[in-house]
């Protein structure tokens, strides 16, 4: 009897098809699941240089303190106001050319402030990868939880979710977003006194995943209706498994794909989303570093130095399309029969 890696012609053993590998004494020998999807991911070279380009963020938002060590520099300090030769007295942009772009700041210095460039996109990358991090995990884990619980157990508990889910995506989440920050922060913080760091971004994380993990939640409901009615699943039943041993051992090794490739495609949208409330002004605030405050900034001195929001720009477009071409490659690679 031969295995679905292996064919025999003739009396002699074929190479086995894609997926095979050579096994102990040179026979063929089938590949898991989780092993085919690798071998297929290694071969899309964008998705691999997308995951190159998506690590080399999270690399730089860990080691933000030790850049700027090594740098010298901090995204805090006004250099300009210090050294009044930095920045013209009348306008107060940068005296050298580029945003004052030389061998001291790399990528220039801030207007009006001179606080150097690079060190506050380190630090403004390392906090919105935070916020994004944090209610990507609360919103997956939320949909996961959810999506499940409705599809599993149907009836009114399905009904009942389906409807929340349903109103929630109602909502002109944008509109929420902005409308909802400083509802949060009135209701905890005096009006005299000046909203903490920590709380803002707590207030942003919560915000974020409120409206965040219905999308997925819907898409694992579906899925988990299907599943249920597979046979492996009333095998499952009929030996006596318990609901729980049902979701955890058949459903959830069965729904990796749904929630791998939703989770890389919620990242970037949080992050963007993140900056948009900070460029509004009810995100994060002066003095912490963050994408949005860069973009509100530049939009105000990008007439005289466009420099100021060149960096910020780029990098926020090379994130984003990196994150999603990888999203598409962990999909094409963990269901191969699915086309861009």
């Amino acid at each position: 009897m031969t295995s679905p890696s292996q064919l025999t012609v003739a009396g002699k053993t074929a190479p086995a098809a894609e997926g095979g590998a050579a096994g102990p004494g040179g026979q063929p020998a089938g590949l898991s699941p989780r092993q085919l999807m690798w071998r297929r991911f290694k071969r899309d070279r964008t998705g691999v240089i997308s995951a190159w380009i998506v690590l080399f963020f999270f690399a730089v938002a860990v080691l933000a303190p030790v850049i700027s060590s090594l740098y010298g520099k901090d995204p805090y300090t006004t250099y300009g106001l210090d050294r009044p030769e930095l920045l013209d007295p009348l306008t107060g942009y940068p005296m050298k050319p580029n945003g004052g772009i030389d061998g001291e700041f790399w990528f220039g210095i801030e207007p009006k402030l001179g606080r150097d460039v690079l060190t506050q996109l380190v630090f403004g990358i390392r906090t919105s990868l935070l916020i994004g991090l944090a209610a990507t995990v609360l919103s997956t884990l939320t949909g996961i939880v959810i999506g499940v619980v409705a599809g599993y157990l149907g009836g009114r508990t399905d009904y009942f979710l389906g409807r929340l889910i349903d109103l929630l995506l109602s909502f002109p989440q944008q509109l929420f977003f902005v409308a909802f920050m400083p509802v949060i922060t009135a209701l905890f913080v005096s009006p005299q006194k000046e909203t903490p760091t920590y709380f803002r971004v707590t207030a942003l994380v919560t915000v974020l995943w409120l409206l965040g993990w219905m999308q997925l939640a819907r898409l694992l409901r579906g899925q988990v209706l299907s599943l249920r009615e597979r046979e492996f699943v009333e095998a499952a039943k009929v030996t006596g498994a318990s609901p729980w041993r049902i979701v955890r051992k058949e459903l959830l090794p069965n729904l990796g794909t749904p929630i791998l490739v939703q989770s890389t495609l919620m990242l970037p949208g949080f992050v963007t989303t993140e900056a948009a409330l900070s460029f509004l002004g009810v995100g994060v605030v002066e003095p912490t570093p963050d994408w949005g405050r860069m973009f509100a900034k530049g939009a105000n001195f990008y007439e005289g130095d466009i420099t100021y929001m060149f960096f910020p720009g780029i990098a926020m477009v090379i994130f984003v399309v990196a994150f999603n071409l990888l999203g598409d490659s962990v999909r094409d690679a963990m269901d191969p029969k699915t086309t861009r």
